[in-house]
Protein backbone atom coordinates (compact mmCIF):
# COMPACT_ATOMS: atom_id res chain seq x y z
CA UNK A 1 0.00 0.00 0.00
CA UNK A 2 2.89 2.46 0.91
CA UNK A 3 4.64 1.69 -2.16
CA UNK A 4 4.99 5.17 -3.73
CA UNK A 5 6.58 6.31 -0.71
CA UNK A 6 9.31 3.56 -0.63
CA UNK A 7 7.91 2.60 2.94
CA UNK A 8 9.55 -0.84 3.96
CA UNK A 9 7.13 -3.53 5.05
CA UNK A 10 9.27 -3.69 8.61
CA UNK A 11 7.79 0.00 9.18
CA UNK A 12 4.11 -0.73 7.76
CA UNK A 13 4.51 -3.57 9.85
CA UNK A 14 5.21 -1.21 13.01
CA UNK A 15 2.52 1.01 12.15
CA UNK A 16 -0.17 -1.98 11.89
CA UNK A 17 0.94 -2.73 15.70
CA UNK A 18 0.98 0.48 16.89
CA UNK A 19 -2.69 0.82 15.42
CA UNK A 20 -3.87 -2.39 17.38
CA UNK A 21 -2.19 -0.67 20.42
CA UNK A 22 -4.17 2.67 19.88
CA UNK A 23 -7.80 1.26 19.25
CA UNK A 24 -9.37 1.90 22.83
CA UNK A 25 -7.27 5.05 23.25
CA UNK A 26 -8.74 6.29 19.86
CA UNK A 27 -12.56 5.72 21.24
CA UNK A 28 -11.88 8.30 23.72
CA UNK A 29 -10.73 10.65 21.18
CA UNK A 30 -13.78 10.20 19.23
CA UNK A 31 -16.01 10.86 22.42
CA UNK A 32 -14.28 13.71 23.25
CA UNK A 33 -14.87 14.80 19.63
CA UNK A 34 -18.37 14.28 20.00
CA UNK A 35 -18.32 16.50 23.13
CA UNK A 36 -16.92 19.30 21.51
CA UNK A 37 -19.33 18.92 18.83
CA UNK A 38 -22.33 18.87 20.74
CA UNK A 39 -21.52 22.07 22.33
CA UNK A 40 -20.17 24.18 19.04
CA UNK A 41 -23.46 23.21 17.11
CA UNK A 42 -25.65 24.27 20.44
CA UNK A 43 -23.71 27.56 20.57
CA UNK A 44 -24.56 28.44 16.31
CA UNK A 45 -28.19 27.20 17.27
CA UNK A 46 -28.59 29.23 19.94
CA UNK A 47 -27.12 32.27 17.88
CA UNK A 48 -28.66 32.15 15.34
CA UNK A 49 -26.21 32.34 12.57
CA UNK A 50 -27.17 32.86 8.62
CA UNK A 51 -25.47 33.12 5.77
CA UNK A 52 -25.83 36.93 5.79
CA UNK A 53 -23.14 36.64 9.14
CA UNK A 54 -20.73 35.55 6.49
CA UNK A 55 -20.86 38.89 4.46
CA UNK A 56 -17.61 41.47 4.26
CA UNK A 57 -17.57 44.72 6.69
CA UNK A 58 -15.41 47.04 5.49
CA UNK A 59 -13.80 50.58 6.70
CA UNK A 60 -14.23 51.09 10.79
CA UNK A 61 -16.10 48.08 10.63
CA UNK A 62 -19.22 49.21 12.85
CA UNK A 63 -22.74 47.45 12.87
CA UNK A 64 -20.77 43.69 11.81
CA UNK A 65 -23.52 41.27 13.22
CA UNK A 66 -21.81 38.08 12.30
CA UNK A 67 -18.47 39.44 13.91
CA UNK A 68 -20.88 39.67 17.14
CA UNK A 69 -22.60 36.39 16.46
CA UNK A 70 -19.12 34.63 16.10
CA UNK A 71 -17.84 35.72 19.25
CA UNK A 72 -21.29 34.95 20.67
CA UNK A 73 -20.02 31.43 19.75
CA UNK A 74 -16.60 31.64 21.24
CA UNK A 75 -18.56 33.29 24.60
CA UNK A 76 -20.90 30.40 24.77
CA UNK A 77 -18.10 27.52 23.72
CA UNK A 78 -15.47 28.80 26.51
CA UNK A 79 -18.13 29.19 29.15
CA UNK A 80 -17.67 33.04 29.29
CA UNK A 81 -19.22 36.34 29.32
CA UNK A 82 -17.33 37.68 25.75
CA UNK A 83 -14.86 37.44 23.77
CA UNK A 84 -12.62 39.19 21.11
CA UNK A 85 -12.18 36.77 17.62
CA UNK A 86 -10.23 38.63 15.51
CA UNK A 87 -8.23 39.02 12.27
CA UNK A 88 -6.40 41.75 13.97
CA UNK A 89 -4.64 39.70 16.12
CA UNK A 90 -1.41 37.89 14.31
CA UNK A 91 -1.04 35.57 16.49
CA UNK A 92 -1.01 33.47 19.88
CA UNK A 93 1.93 36.18 21.23
CA UNK A 94 0.26 38.87 20.20
CA UNK A 95 -3.17 37.83 21.87
CA UNK A 96 -0.81 37.66 25.06
CA UNK A 97 0.69 40.45 24.74
CA UNK A 98 -2.86 42.21 23.37
CA UNK A 99 -4.50 40.78 26.62
CA UNK A 100 -0.94 41.35 29.44
CA UNK A 101 -0.69 44.90 27.84
CA UNK A 102 -4.36 45.80 27.92
CA UNK A 103 -4.96 44.65 31.49
CA UNK A 104 -1.40 45.67 33.49
CA UNK A 105 -0.92 49.22 34.37
CA UNK A 106 2.36 50.72 35.66
CA UNK A 107 3.46 49.63 39.16
CA UNK A 108 1.56 46.28 38.42
CA UNK A 109 2.53 42.96 39.49
CA UNK A 110 1.85 39.89 37.50
CA UNK A 111 3.47 36.45 38.07
CA UNK A 112 3.87 33.38 35.81
CA UNK A 113 2.99 29.89 38.45
CA UNK A 114 4.34 27.67 35.13
CA UNK A 115 7.93 28.41 34.96
CA UNK A 116 9.80 30.28 32.54
CA UNK A 117 6.93 30.99 29.81
CA UNK A 118 7.56 30.29 25.73
CA UNK A 119 10.93 32.11 23.98
CA UNK A 120 8.38 34.73 22.05
CA UNK A 121 6.39 35.65 25.68
CA UNK A 122 9.93 36.61 27.59
CA UNK A 123 10.42 39.22 24.85
CA UNK A 124 6.94 40.47 25.20
CA UNK A 125 7.65 40.54 29.44
CA UNK A 126 11.20 41.87 29.28
CA UNK A 127 13.10 38.91 30.62
CA UNK A 128 15.12 38.57 26.81
CA UNK A 129 15.63 41.46 24.50
CA UNK A 130 15.82 44.86 25.16
CA UNK A 131 12.47 46.50 23.86
CA UNK A 132 11.35 49.25 24.69
CA UNK A 133 7.64 47.80 24.37
CA UNK A 134 8.49 45.21 27.02
CA UNK A 135 5.86 44.92 29.82
CA UNK A 136 8.97 45.68 32.32
CA UNK A 137 10.50 49.02 30.32
CA UNK A 138 6.92 50.00 30.48
CA UNK A 139 6.90 49.40 34.62
CA UNK A 140 4.83 46.10 35.02
CA UNK A 141 7.14 44.24 37.75
CA UNK A 142 6.90 40.41 36.92
CA UNK A 143 8.08 37.39 38.37
CA UNK A 144 7.98 33.71 38.03
CA UNK A 145 7.58 30.32 40.15
CA UNK A 146 8.83 27.63 39.00
CA UNK A 147 7.19 23.84 38.16
CA UNK A 148 7.79 21.65 40.48
CA UNK A 149 7.93 18.00 38.51
CA UNK A 150 5.39 19.63 36.11
CA UNK A 151 3.09 20.30 38.49
CA UNK A 152 2.16 23.28 39.90
CA UNK A 153 4.32 24.67 42.95
CA UNK A 154 0.91 25.50 45.20
CA UNK A 155 2.63 26.26 48.33
CA UNK A 156 4.71 29.15 47.05
CA UNK A 157 1.65 30.17 44.77
CA UNK A 158 -0.38 30.12 48.32
CA UNK A 159 2.29 32.35 50.24
CA UNK A 160 2.72 34.76 47.27
CA UNK A 161 -0.41 35.83 46.73
CA UNK A 162 -0.59 36.25 50.38
CA UNK A 163 1.54 38.52 50.36
CA UNK A 164 -1.02 40.75 48.29
CA UNK A 165 -0.01 43.07 45.59
CA UNK A 166 -0.61 40.48 42.52
CA UNK A 167 -2.78 41.98 40.17
CA UNK A 168 -1.95 39.03 36.86
CA UNK A 169 -1.13 35.22 37.34
CA UNK A 170 -0.44 33.89 33.89
CA UNK A 171 -0.40 30.03 33.52
CA UNK A 172 1.11 28.14 30.44
CA UNK A 173 -1.11 25.29 29.60
CA UNK A 174 1.21 23.83 27.16
CA UNK A 175 4.96 22.82 27.44
CA UNK A 176 6.59 25.04 24.87
CA UNK A 177 9.84 24.55 24.32
CA UNK A 178 10.66 22.92 27.31
CA UNK A 179 11.18 19.22 29.01
CA UNK A 180 8.02 19.70 31.16
CA UNK A 181 4.69 17.90 30.57
CA UNK A 182 2.04 20.26 29.55
CA UNK A 183 -0.73 21.08 32.54
CA UNK A 184 -4.16 19.33 32.72
CA UNK A 185 -7.22 20.92 33.17
CA UNK A 186 -7.60 19.50 36.44
CA UNK A 187 -4.34 20.61 37.53
CA UNK A 188 -5.18 24.73 36.20
CA UNK A 189 -8.37 24.09 38.31
CA UNK A 190 -6.04 23.70 41.65
CA UNK A 191 -4.24 26.11 40.94
CA UNK A 192 -6.76 28.63 39.89
CA UNK A 193 -8.67 27.56 43.46
CA UNK A 194 -5.65 28.01 45.51
CA UNK A 195 -5.47 31.36 44.09
CA UNK A 196 -8.94 32.85 44.17
CA UNK A 197 -9.80 31.54 47.80
CA UNK A 198 -6.72 33.87 48.91
CA UNK A 199 -7.46 36.64 46.62
CA UNK A 200 -10.85 36.68 43.87
CA UNK A 201 -9.82 39.50 42.75
CA UNK A 202 -6.46 38.11 41.35
CA UNK A 203 -6.95 37.94 37.26
CA UNK A 204 -6.09 34.46 36.32
CA UNK A 205 -5.35 35.02 32.61
CA UNK A 206 -4.50 31.11 30.16
CA UNK A 207 -2.71 30.63 27.21
CA UNK A 208 -4.43 28.43 26.00
CA UNK A 209 -2.28 27.48 22.93
CA UNK A 210 -2.45 24.19 21.24
CA UNK A 211 -5.41 22.87 24.18
CA UNK A 212 -8.61 23.58 23.00
CA UNK A 213 -11.39 20.78 22.38
CA UNK A 214 -8.46 18.08 23.35
CA UNK A 215 -9.98 17.74 27.15
CA UNK A 216 -13.94 18.27 27.87
CA UNK A 217 -13.43 21.64 30.06
CA UNK A 218 -11.78 24.92 28.91
CA UNK A 219 -9.76 26.96 31.16
CA UNK A 220 -12.45 29.65 31.72
CA UNK A 221 -15.17 26.89 32.53
CA UNK A 222 -12.71 25.97 36.02
CA UNK A 223 -11.86 29.85 36.55
CA UNK A 224 -9.55 31.24 34.45
CA UNK A 225 -10.76 34.63 33.77
CA UNK A 226 -9.14 35.07 30.31
CA UNK A 227 -8.20 33.05 27.78
CA UNK A 228 -5.88 33.67 24.36
CA UNK A 229 -4.68 31.66 21.69
CA UNK A 230 -4.21 31.93 17.84
CA UNK A 231 -6.64 30.82 14.99
CA UNK A 232 -3.33 29.05 13.25
CA UNK A 233 -3.85 26.63 15.99
CA UNK A 234 -6.96 24.16 17.01
CA UNK A 235 -10.00 26.80 16.99
CA UNK A 236 -9.09 27.99 12.82
CA UNK A 237 -8.77 23.70 11.87
CA UNK A 238 -6.26 24.82 9.24
CA UNK A 239 -9.97 26.76 7.24
CA UNK A 240 -8.95 30.72 9.03
CA UNK A 241 -5.78 31.63 7.71
CA UNK A 242 -4.92 34.42 10.68
CA UNK A 243 -6.64 35.57 13.37
CA UNK A 244 -6.39 35.40 16.98
CA UNK A 245 -9.01 34.93 19.87
CA UNK A 246 -9.40 36.40 23.61
CA UNK A 247 -12.41 35.27 26.11
CA UNK A 248 -13.29 35.48 29.57
CA UNK A 249 -14.41 38.12 32.20
CA UNK A 250 -16.94 40.87 29.80
CA UNK A 251 -15.20 44.21 31.78
CA UNK A 252 -11.45 42.71 31.42
CA UNK A 253 -12.34 41.62 27.30
CA UNK A 254 -13.06 45.38 27.22
CA UNK A 255 -10.42 46.60 28.35
CA UNK A 256 -8.57 44.57 25.61
CA UNK A 257 -10.40 45.56 23.03
CA UNK A 258 -9.84 49.12 23.65
CA UNK A 259 -6.36 47.96 23.57
CA UNK A 260 -6.74 46.28 20.24
CA UNK A 261 -8.48 49.67 19.11
CA UNK A 262 -8.89 52.82 21.35
CA UNK A 263 -10.75 53.97 24.60
CA UNK A 264 -14.05 53.78 24.44
CA UNK A 265 -14.67 52.38 20.68
CA UNK A 266 -13.38 48.74 21.99
CA UNK A 267 -15.14 46.07 20.53
CA UNK A 268 -17.01 48.54 17.72
CA UNK A 269 -14.39 48.96 15.57
CA UNK A 270 -12.38 46.80 13.10
CA UNK A 271 -13.24 46.04 9.74
CA UNK A 272 -13.32 41.56 9.21
CA UNK A 273 -11.18 41.58 5.98
CA UNK A 274 -14.05 38.69 4.69
CA UNK A 275 -12.06 36.06 6.41
CA UNK A 276 -15.75 35.72 8.85
CA UNK A 277 -16.60 32.79 7.01
CA UNK A 278 -13.53 30.86 7.09
CA UNK A 279 -13.88 31.30 11.23
CA UNK A 280 -16.61 29.81 11.17
CA UNK A 281 -16.09 26.82 9.65
CA UNK A 282 -12.86 26.71 11.66
CA UNK A 283 -14.70 26.51 14.79
CA UNK A 284 -16.96 24.28 13.40
CA UNK A 285 -14.57 21.70 12.13
CA UNK A 286 -11.95 22.06 14.84
CA UNK A 287 -13.55 19.44 17.14
CA UNK A 288 -12.45 16.72 14.34
CA UNK A 289 -9.81 18.47 13.37
CA UNK A 290 -8.65 18.45 16.79
CA UNK A 291 -9.01 14.72 17.49
CA UNK A 292 -7.01 14.06 13.67
CA UNK A 293 -4.38 15.97 15.12
CA UNK A 294 -4.43 13.90 18.89
CA UNK A 295 -4.43 10.77 17.23
CA UNK A 296 -1.43 11.66 14.41
CA UNK A 297 0.38 12.85 17.77
CA UNK A 298 -0.34 9.17 19.46
CA UNK A 299 0.42 7.33 16.58
CA UNK A 300 3.70 8.98 16.60
CA UNK A 301 4.19 8.72 20.10
CA UNK A 302 3.77 4.78 19.98
CA UNK A 303 5.64 4.01 16.61
CA UNK A 304 8.59 6.40 17.32
CA UNK A 305 8.46 4.40 20.79
CA UNK A 306 8.78 1.55 19.07
CA UNK A 307 11.74 2.88 17.91
CA UNK A 308 13.30 3.23 21.27
CA UNK A 309 13.09 7.03 20.73
CA UNK A 310 12.19 8.72 23.84
CA UNK A 311 9.36 10.53 23.73
CA UNK A 312 6.77 12.95 25.45
CA UNK A 313 3.50 12.05 26.20
CA UNK A 314 3.62 8.51 25.85
CA UNK A 315 0.46 7.10 23.80
CA UNK A 316 -1.07 6.21 26.59
CA UNK A 317 -0.53 9.23 28.85
CA UNK A 318 -3.67 11.91 29.35
CA UNK A 319 -3.23 14.52 26.95
CA UNK A 320 -3.81 18.11 27.20
CA UNK A 321 -2.46 19.72 23.67
CA UNK A 322 -1.63 18.15 20.47
CA UNK A 323 2.08 18.61 21.01
CA UNK A 324 4.56 15.47 20.95
CA UNK A 325 8.30 15.97 21.40
CA UNK A 326 11.06 13.17 20.56
CA UNK A 327 14.15 13.57 21.86
CA UNK A 328 17.11 12.46 19.26
CA UNK A 329 19.98 13.38 21.48
CA UNK A 330 21.92 14.87 18.62
CA UNK A 331 22.17 18.10 16.48
CA UNK A 332 21.93 16.56 12.88
CA UNK A 333 19.45 13.85 13.60
CA UNK A 334 16.97 16.60 14.62
CA UNK A 335 17.19 18.25 11.41
CA UNK A 336 17.33 14.84 9.44
CA UNK A 337 14.00 14.34 11.29
CA UNK A 338 12.63 17.53 10.58
CA UNK A 339 13.78 17.38 6.54
CA UNK A 340 11.63 13.76 6.90
CA UNK A 341 8.36 15.72 8.03
CA UNK A 342 9.00 18.61 5.33
CA UNK A 343 9.54 15.49 2.76
CA UNK A 344 6.02 14.57 3.45
CA UNK A 345 4.27 17.65 3.35
CA UNK A 346 1.90 18.51 0.62
CA UNK A 347 3.31 21.64 -0.03
CA UNK A 348 7.16 22.14 -0.64
CA UNK A 349 7.73 18.68 -0.09
CA UNK A 350 10.60 19.36 -2.19
CA UNK A 351 12.25 22.05 0.45
CA UNK A 352 15.13 20.94 2.62
CA UNK A 353 15.05 22.97 5.98
CA UNK A 354 17.79 23.95 7.57
CA UNK A 355 18.58 25.58 10.78
CA UNK A 356 18.20 29.78 10.86
CA UNK A 357 17.90 32.49 13.38
CA UNK A 358 14.41 33.13 13.75
CA UNK A 359 12.78 36.65 15.39
CA UNK A 360 11.76 36.39 18.97
CA UNK A 361 14.28 32.83 19.23
CA UNK A 362 17.30 33.15 21.12
CA UNK A 363 18.69 29.78 19.48
CA UNK A 364 18.55 28.93 15.76
CA UNK A 365 15.61 26.67 15.14
CA UNK A 366 14.97 23.98 12.26
CA UNK A 367 11.45 24.45 10.99
CA UNK A 368 9.30 21.57 8.84
CA UNK A 369 6.06 23.17 8.41
CA UNK A 370 4.64 22.45 4.52
CA UNK A 371 1.93 23.52 5.23
CA UNK A 372 -1.03 25.79 3.36
CA UNK A 373 -0.85 28.40 5.71
CA UNK A 374 2.56 29.32 6.43
CA UNK A 375 2.59 28.94 10.23
CA UNK A 376 -0.23 27.20 10.81
CA UNK A 377 0.50 24.17 13.52
CA UNK A 378 -2.88 22.65 13.54
CA UNK A 379 -1.85 21.38 9.86
CA UNK A 380 1.44 19.29 10.87
CA UNK A 381 4.48 20.76 11.25
CA UNK A 382 7.73 19.87 13.05
CA UNK A 383 10.62 21.87 14.48
CA UNK A 384 13.10 22.58 17.56
CA UNK A 385 15.90 24.81 18.97
CA UNK A 386 19.14 23.74 18.11
CA UNK A 387 20.70 23.19 21.71
CA UNK A 388 20.76 20.12 24.17
CA UNK A 389 18.80 17.74 24.22
CA UNK A 390 17.77 17.96 20.56
CA UNK A 391 14.15 17.87 21.23
CA UNK A 392 11.69 17.70 17.94
CA UNK A 393 8.25 19.61 18.98
CA UNK A 394 5.77 18.18 16.58
CA UNK A 395 1.82 18.84 16.45
CA UNK A 396 -1.19 18.88 13.90
CA UNK A 397 -2.77 16.64 11.42
CA UNK A 398 -5.68 18.28 9.05
CA UNK A 399 -6.31 14.38 8.60
CA UNK A 400 -5.56 11.26 10.79
CA UNK A 401 -4.55 9.52 6.93
CA UNK A 402 -2.28 12.39 6.14
CA UNK A 403 -0.75 12.06 9.71
CA UNK A 404 0.19 8.89 9.84
CA UNK A 405 1.83 8.93 6.38
CA UNK A 406 3.96 11.63 7.74
CA UNK A 407 4.74 9.80 10.52
CA UNK A 408 5.30 6.75 8.62
CA UNK A 409 7.61 8.47 5.68
CA UNK A 410 10.06 9.75 8.91
CA UNK A 411 9.98 6.52 10.68
CA UNK A 412 11.50 4.85 7.48
CA UNK A 413 14.09 7.45 7.11
CA UNK A 414 15.19 7.14 11.05
CA UNK A 415 15.36 3.28 9.74
CA UNK A 416 17.71 3.98 7.00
Amino acid sequence: MYEEFNISKEVEKIGLDAEEDLKEVFKKIDKQCLKSSIKVLKAFQDNGVSTSDFNEITGYGYYDSGREKLEKIYAQVFGAEDALVRPQIMSGTHALYLALSGLLKYGDTMISISGEPYDTIRGVIGTSGDSESSLIKNGIKYEQIDLIDSDFDYKKIAERIKKGNVKLVEIQRSRGYSNRKSLTIEKIEKAIKTIKEIDKNVIVLVDNCYGEFVEEKEPTEVGADICVSSLMKNLGAGIATSGGYVVGRKDLIEQIAERLAYPTVGKDLGANFNVLLTYYKGIFMAPRTVASALKSMIFASRVLEKLNFKVSPTYNEKRTDIIQTIELGDENKLIEFCQSIQKASPIESYVIPIPSDMPGYPHKEIMAGGTFTPGSTIEFSCDGPLCKPYTAYMQGGLTYEYGKLAILIAANDLLK
